[in-house]
C-alpha cells in the first residue's frame, strides 16, 4: 500500500449506514471545507461535496452490512484532498472501470461522476478488518481551484438531458440547519489543526 504524506488537516467520523447518515456525511464535509478556507460555493467545496455524496451513497446502498456503520476520512496533504469512505462489506467491490449505465436507468452513474471529478480514485481492502475503502483525490493548485473537468454536466443540463422537468437545487444544503436542528460547526468533529 502506498504511503501518504502526513495530513495537514484531517476530519474523520463514523456514520450510520443509512440515507440520513450519507446526507450528514456530505453536509459535514462541506462544513469542514468551509472551516478550512474553501467556502460553500467554491469549486473545491462543491466538487468534494459531490464526490463525498456519491461515495457515501454507494457505501449505504452497496456496502451496507446490518448493524455496521461506514467511516469517512477527509484529509489535506501537500495540496491534495483525499476522501476515503470505508464500509464492512467485502464481497461487493466496485469495478475499476465503471460500466456504462443503461440510458433508461435512474442510477449507476455515481462512479462515473467520481471518475470525472477526481484526479484519481480507487479501492483498497481494509487492512485490519473486513471491508474496503473507496477513495478519491483532488489536487488543488496554489490558487485554490481544482483542475476543471469538462466531462461533468451542470446539474441543470443533466436534468434536461433526461427529459425531466426539475427545479434547480443548490449543490449542497450546508447553509441550512442539519436534521438535528443545530449547526454542525458548533461542535468538534475530530478536526486536527497544525
Amino acid at each position: 500500500m502506498p504511503q501518504h504524506p502526513a495530513p495537514e488537516r484531517e476530519f474523520t467520523m463514523r456514520f450510520t449506514s443509512t440515507p440520513r447518515g450519507a446526507r450528514l456525511a456530505r453536509r459535514l464535509v462541506s462544513h469542514r471545507l468551509n472551516d478550512w478556507g474553501h467556502p460553500y460555493t467554491t469549486p473545491v467545496n462543491e466538487t468534494l461535496t459531490l464526490i463525498t455524496a456519491e461515495l457515501a451513497a454507494n457505501a449505504v446502498r452497496h456496502g451496507h452490512v446490518p448493524g455496521r456503520d461506514f467511516h469517512l476520512r477527509l484529509t489535506l496533504a501537500e495540496g491534495t484532498f483525499r476522501i476515503e469512505v470505508t464500509d464492512t462489506r467485502v464481497e461487493r467491490q466496485p469495478p475499476s472501470t465503471p460500466p456504462t449505465p443503461d440510458s433508461a436507468s435512474e442510477s449507476g452513474r455515481g462512479l462515473h461522476l467520481v471518475a470525472a471529478l477526481a484526479d484519481d480514485w480507487g479501492v483498497t481492502p481494509r487492512p485490519t478488518a473486513p471491508g474496503k475503502t473507496v477513495w478519491a483525490e483532488l489536487r488543488v493548485p496554489t490558487g485554490g481551484h481544482p483542475r476543471m473537468h469538462q466531462v461533468a454536466p451542470h446539474p441543470a443540463d443533466s436534468a434536461s438531458a433526461y427529459g425531466r422537468n426539475t427545479e434547480s437545487f443548490p449543490a449542497t444544503s450546508s447553509q441550512r440547519r442539519d436534521d438535528l436542528g443545530s449547526r454542525p460547526e458548533a461542535a468538534s468533529y475530530g478536526d486536527r489543526r497544525p
